[in-house]
């Protein structure tokens, strides 16, 4: 149970993959095809198609696609971070956490939170100054632009192709379980979708799509949080007291310590879950389409906001499904089970406290927000492709903006195709290492290197390539190593690592690689990039941005 709880936090879309064919047939016998849920699905769906439209009127150049113009507003930027950060996870997973293990499933909601600051204070401004469309437009700032280049999309492609992979099986999955349709049908249709919106909408058109979910998606769990405090007469005291009551640890679930098993593990838990996201390159996009760094610094203060108010609400939501979907034999297996899993108790709240039209519009909500987190992640794939590969790799900065926009395209083609091939290759695989990993390798290798380029002089072209990439492969073997993988998915007695999570270890790794590989660099090179060093605190100052 804890290892499926740990995964819907990490991507509720993950945790979905990992139900049970049989969760499928539970719940559509529990609450039925809804048509509710189908219309504001197919509403959500076309009015998505018209911001496409008219995006696509708009989307001309480069700059355009990728960071749409920098036209952005701080308001509307901070909305669509929040949209691009919260993704069903946010309350299918952390809902499904609190069920299960009370006061402990609040470490996740914290842990995303704190991550936010680290952004705010460390990253935002720089990278908005130094760089124009990526990461590796910062990254490669001062350094070798091919190497360089090379490994930031390498690693950006990685963390897209295993985020996208979760997406598609928990899309594929979710509709399956809430609309009825066919798994393969779903995934194909998720996949062409996803395709619509960035091949001729390009980041206008994400953009606005985020933001609409994130508006959902937070009126929805105000909706949800207020009509479980109205049942308790708007005390939360009575709220906690029922869920004591109703839980089977009873006063224990408001205790902490039972949810990670060692300190390590909860260490590089909480590494990955803060760190991670500052290396998330849909999330690091984002910066590039406001107008200044102010902006950019705007945007992350909005966000924080909004983001905390959605996890406050997802408290109340997740300590509601004890108090309400626990004690409700309707919502139970005749075993006892919870009717389509634990993941599914935030849906099952949704049905109990507002019927068959809020069930509706919760599982609209749910897809929406995977909707909105592949095109964001298409984007950054297919951006790191055209602009750091093709671009500044291949064509050594000599590309014009119109065959960098067809190479664009046509890698969104390319993953769109690949996303619905591995999503269906992936329905019957437990894909917990693959949420996980993600994390861990933002964390292990995109974070170190670009923190460290924005504030270290003695960083090198050598110490940035290889301490990232050791970060990389340290994050993916210490993963396959671990008990989730090594014992729960290839079925060894026991694990040769014997933590959940690689972070503490990763990051470590790839800290020391950049720094031992570049103090050991003395070639002439590697002198011309510290003195550069200067020149680029600089213009970071100045908000000056130099043109690859």
């Amino acid at each position: 149970m804890k290892r499926v709880t740990h995964l819907s936090l990490l991507s509720a879309c993950g945790a979905l993959a990992a139900l049970p064919a049989t969760a499928a047939t539970a719940t559509t016998a529990a609450h039925g095809h809804n048509p509710i849920a189908i219309g504001m699905f197919l509403l959500f769906v076309s009015s998505t198609l018209f911001i496409t439209r008219w995006a696509a009127r708009k989307n001309h150049s480069v700059s355009d696609h990728y960071a749409a113009g920098g036209k952005i507003t701080a308001l509307q930027n901070g909305w669509a971070i929040a949209g691009d950060y919260m993704s069903a996870a946010s309350l299918l997973g952390i809902s499904a956490l609190v069920f299960t293990s009370g006061y402990d499933g609040l470490i996740y909601s914290i842990g995303f939170l704190a991550s936010w600051p680290v952004i705010l204070f460390l990253i935002a401004e720089p990278l908005r100054n130094l760089g124009r469309y990526t990461l590796a437009d910062v990254v490669s700032y001062r350094l070798g632009q091919r190497p360089v280049r090379a490994f930031a999309a390498s690693s950006s492609i990685v963390i897209v192709l295993l985020y996208l992979v979760s997406q598609m099986v928990g899309a594929g999955k979710l509709v399956e379980l809430l609309f009825g349709f066919d798994y393969t049908i779903a995934v194909v249709m998720v996949g062409v979708l996803m395709v619509i919106y960035v091949f001729f909408g390009g980041m206008l058109a994400t953009t606005w799509i985020q933001i609409i979910k994130a508006v959902l998606l937070l009126a929805g769990a105000a909706f949800m949080a207020f009509m479980v405090l109205a049942h308790f007469g708007f005390s939360v005291n009575a709220l906690f007291s029922q869920a004591i009551l109703a839980h089977p640890k009873h006063a224990a679930i408001m205790s902490p310590g039972g949810l990670v098993s060692d300190p390590v593990s909860a260490v590089s838990l909480g590494l990955a879950l803060i760190f991670g996201t500052a290396g998330l390159p849909h999330i690091l996009m984002r910066f590039f389409t406001v107008s200044n760094a102010k902006a950019a610094r705007k945007s992350i203060l909005y966000a924080t906001g909004i983001v905390g108010i959605g996890y406050a609400l997802i408290i109340i939501i997740g300590f509601g499904t004890i108090a309400l979907v626990a004690t409700d034999p309707g919502y139970h297996t005749a075993s006892g089970a919870v009717i389509g899993g634990v993941n599914m108790v935030a849906v099952h709240l949704a049905h109990a406290v507002g019927g068959n039209v809020f069930l509706g519009f919760i599982c609209a909500v749910a897809f929406s927000t995977i909707l909105a987190v592949v095109a964001g992640l298409t984007l950054a794939g297919s951006s790191a492709v055209s602009h750091d590969l093709y671009a500044n790799v291949i064509r050594r900065g000599r590309a014009t903006d119109r065959e960098e926009l067809r190479v664009s395209r046509m890698t969104t083609l390319v993953l769109g195709v690949l996303a619905i091939l591995l999503g269906i290759a992936f329905e019957k695989q437990n894909i917990a290492f693959i949420v996980s990993l993600t994390f861990s390798i933002a964390a292990s290798s995109n974070f170190p290197v670009l923190l460290l380029s924005i504030y270290w002089r003695g960083l090198t072209t050598r110490g940035a390539v290889l301490g990232g990439s050791l970060g990389l492969v340290t994050a993916v073997v210490l993963t396959i190593l671990s008990p989730t993988v090594w014992v729960q998915v290839l079925g060894h007695t026991h694990a040769i690592y014997p933590y959940e999570y690689p972070a503490l270890f990763s990051m470590v790794v790839a800290f020391a690689g950049v720094f031992v590989f570049s103090i050991t660099d003395t070639s002439k090179r590697a002198a011309r990039e510290r003195a550069l060093y200067g020149n680029q605190v600089v213009d970071c100052e100045l908000g000056i941005v130099r043109q690859p």
